[in-house]
Order: C-alpha cells, then structure tokens, then sequence
C-alpha cells in the first residue's frame, strides 16, 4: 500500500507548476514598453527562469507518479492540461505586442508570429478531441515519442523566445537559437498531429486484432 505523501506528491507539484504558470502570465504582464531596457530584461530573466523551473517540474511529477505506481485520474487530467495552459498562454504572450521590436533599444522582439500560436492551438485542439474520442471509447490513446519531442522543443522554445525577446542586443547565437526553436517548433507541431492522425485512424483496426488474439 502506498503511503498519503507518495501519492500526494506528484499532484502537489502538478499545482505547484500551474500556480508558477500563473506568477510565470504575471511577470509578462508586468513587461512595461516604455520602462527602461535593463528593468525589461530584468522581467524577462525571471520570467525565462520561472518558465524553465515550471517545464522541468513536468519531468518530476511524471517520474515520481511512475516510479511510485501512484499514477491517478487527477494526475493524468491535470498534467497535459497545465503543460498546455503554460506553454500556451507563454505563446500568446510572445506573439502580443509586449514582445514586438523596439529598434529605439535595440531590443529585437520574440520573433513569434500570430499565425505561429495558431497552428499550435490548432494541432492541441485537434490531438485534445482526438485522444477524448478515442478513450472515451475505452482504448487507451497515450502520447506517443513525437508529441512528447514536440513538447520539448516548444518549453525550450518560450523560454528562449522570452529571453532574447527582452534582451538589448541580444548575442547572435542567442539569435540563432530562437529562430531555429522557433520554426522546429512549428514543423514539430505539424508533424507531430499527423503522427496522431495516422495513429487515430487505426485504432479499430488495431483494437480487431487484439480481441482476435485474445480469443
């Protein structure tokens, strides 16, 4: 039997990372444009801290959940669901205009488009009903190696995008950086829903030849 704390843990921190997703909007609500460049920075570091501490307790909870075989409903309701409310809401910020250039400073912008959050909410919108159809069916339908790689790339994503979107004369290879886990962002997030597509459209084919090899 496992103990109350074993299986409190993983969704405590599962809270936690929603509570630090809520100071993470808050901090970027803070950004003021007309505020000199090294308060903007400041807010940008701690926010790109915060963000980073967040994503990596998402490794955490799972781990413990796993390895402690307390893995609940609660758990595996809440925990897509803040990673999605946390990298969401972090794209939406970086494509309002707090993050747009300001060439006066120096300051380069996040680099992320509108039509770049729109893809993104389109493949979880997508996956989202997909995957509730599936298990509402009673077939299990996890996610798989590129969902989980494109959750990677997109965390690593935002809290590049925040950084080097509030830096003066950002580094080049801090440049670099953005520009290219910005756009394997968007080509992961498109590949990735086509992977779950292909999966979800043989789900009943695969589901048949599990109960024929069970008879």
């Amino acid at each position: 039997m496992q103990s109350p704390f074993r299986r409190a843990l993983p969704n405590a921190i599962t809270l936690v990372r929603l509570a630090l997703a809520v100071v993470f909007f808050g901090l970027l609500e803070a950004i003021d444009r007309s505020a000199p460049p090294a308060e903007i920075a400041r807010l940008g570091a701690w926010g790109m801290g915060l963000f980073a501490t967040a994503a990596l307790s998402d490794i955490l909870d799972g781990y413990l959940a796993r390895r402690w075989q307390v893995v609940s409903t609660f758990g595996r309701l809440m925990d897509p669901l803040v990673d999605k409310v946390l990298v969401l809401g972090g794209f939406i910020y970086l494509a309002s205009p707090k993050f747009e250039p300001i060439p006066a400073n120096a300051m380069i912008g996040s680099g992320i488009a509108a039509w770049m959050v729109v893809v993104i909410l389109l493949r979880e919108l997508l996956v989202t009903g997909l995957r509730s159809y599936i298990e509402s069916r009673g077939i299990p339908f996890p996610a798989d190696w590129s969902g989980k790689l494109k959750m990677f790339i997109q965390s690593f994503c935002v809290g590049c995008c925040v950084y080097v979107g509030t830096r003066v004369e950002p580094y080049g290879w801090q440049v670099f950086l953005r520009d290219a886990s910005t756009w394997a962002t968007v080509v992961l997030t498109v590949l990735s829903s086509i992977t779950y597509i292909r999966r979800a459209m043989h789900v009943p084919k695969e589901t048949a030849q599990r109960a024929e090899a069970t008879k």
